[in-house]
Order: structure tokens, then sequence, then C-alpha cells
């Protein structure tokens, strides 16, 4: 089974991942400020939304890059190679794919992978199961307490500068995901490793939240370390910043997308 996949405007195609325990549903307010111009493609990654269940063992990362892989042969017109933009988890898979050649360009939004240290890691793994705490207590109570505000504020404060933006639907659906999601326990430090070389001309963009709680700003400067032609945008934004400031999230893709447009990488589309 293919992964869950919608498909929306017209022109460069552009592949947009979530991060972990969110859906496609994530880049909503993104996406109609893009379809005018490209070709826009959202996914439920293995373990979330629609699409099926991750397998029993092995390497996740690894399957999500496999079935992602999978997905850009399928959707993406032959001879193009798609732009990528994703947040969290989906940012560091985002620019695993542009390390691998598989991108024309990547928009990585507070990317995972640059944990400095087991300390860091330990504590966005900390984080998450704290908010799974509180989702499993709250339990059936996560649709009411969603519709208002306030109650976004609460469910969905540590991942949002501006929480009361988050769309309330969304809001309910990932607080209940979040109790049910494993792949934080199935994935560690170690597995979070990126294809090397990079070719050097990728156009890359680093855009990180200046209030992210889960992946704070200070690991941005180990991303641009290890990508060292990536533009580094600092932005007033949470670690999702999609309802944020969808506006500037969709020009940082948007001029991305434009520098990747001229640039011709090696090899040729999967």
């Amino acid at each position: 089974m293919g992964l869950y996949h919608q498909v929306s405007g017209s022109g460069p195609t552009v592949v947009l991942i979530h991060g972990v325990c969110h859906r496609a549903h994530a880049w909503d307010p993104v996406v109609p400020l893009l379809t005018d111009r490209f070709r826009v493609v959202v996914v439920d990654l293995p373990g979330h939304g629609e699409s099926a269940a991750l397998p029993d063992a092995g390497d996740v990362l690894e399957y999500m890059i496999d079935q992602m892989v999978e997905l850009i042969g399928e959707v993406v017109p032959e001879g193009e190679r798609p732009h990528v933009a994703g947040n969290s988890l989906g940012g560091f898979l985002a620019l695993e794919l542009g390390a691998r050649g598989l991108a024309s360009s990547v928009t990585a939004l507070s990317p995972a992978g640059f944990f400095r240290s087991d300390a860091d890691f330990r504590y966005t793994v900390t984080v998450f199961r704290g908010l799974q705490r509180v989702a499993g207590k709250l339990g059936r109570h996560i649709p009411t307490l969603t519709e208002r505000a306030a109650g976004r504020a609460v469910m969905m404060g540590v991942f949002c500068a501006r929480p009361w933006r988050y769309p309330a639907e969304a809001a309910a659906i990932d607080g209940e995901a979040i109790v049910t999601n494993t792949v934080l326990e199935r994935a560690d430090r170690g597995t979070f490793l990126f294809t090397a070389p990079v070719d050097e001309d990728l156009p890359i963009t680093i855009r990180w939240g200046r209030f992210d709680l889960v992946l704070p700003v200070r690991q941005a400067k180990l991303a641009a370390r290890l990508f060292p032609q990536a533009r580094v945008e600092i932005a007033a934004d949470g670690h999702v910043p999609m309802s944020d400031d969808p506006e500037g999230v969709a020009a940082s893709i948007a001029a991305t997308v434009e520098r990747g447009l001229a640039y011709a990488g090696p090899g040729s589309r999967v």
C-alpha cells in the first residue's frame, strides 16, 4: 500500500512532509499560498494519518525514506526532480532526500537530526513523552478542549508560538495521535544520519523558530555546519511554523524553489 497523499495546483512539483504526530493537514494553512505557482503534494508518513502502520522491525527512518522515494517515483512527472520541504522529522527526511540527489531544492523547517549530544536527544524525547501523558489523561475530552483558543494553547503551546491560530480540528486529531505514535520509541539519536557528501550547489533553506521548544534554535548552528550552502533563517515562530506564519513559510519555500529551478543536480530523477 502506497502512502496516502493529495495533489493540488500546477507547476513545478513541491512535496511537503510533516513531522511526528502530525499528518498532511499540518500544511493546510500553507498549501493555498503555493498552488497558484506550484503543483503541491502533501503526504501522510508511514504510521501517521491514512497511511499504513510502520513495520514491526527495522530502521523506521530508512523505511520512511524508502517510502518517500517510492512516492516521488509515483507522483512526480517523468524527468522532473521535485522540490521538497519538511518540518521537524519531515525536515530531516527532506534534507536526506536532497543529500541523496533526489530533490532540486530543500526547505527544512526546524529539522530533526541536529542533536548536539545525547542530552539534546533525551530532552526532545522527554517533551514528547510529557505531551503523551497529558493527552492520555485528557482522552475523550481533547476534541472539546481544542474547540477553544485557550484549549489549543494548552494542547499546542509546545509546538506553536501562536497556538490559537492552529486549526481546532487539526489540534484535536494531533492530540489524539500523540498518544499512540511510536516513532520516537523506534528511533534513537544514532539513526539521524545524513548521506555524505552533499552536492554543495543544492539550494537549501533552513528556517528555525526562535521560540522552538521541541528542537531549540541553538541546533541551527550544527545544521549550518553540516549543510554550509544552506541559507539559515531564524523566524519568530515555534516548532511547527505553518500556522504561526503561513505567509512566511510559503515565501521561504517559494524562494528556495525559485533558486532550485536553476539547479541541475547530479543524476536523474528516481
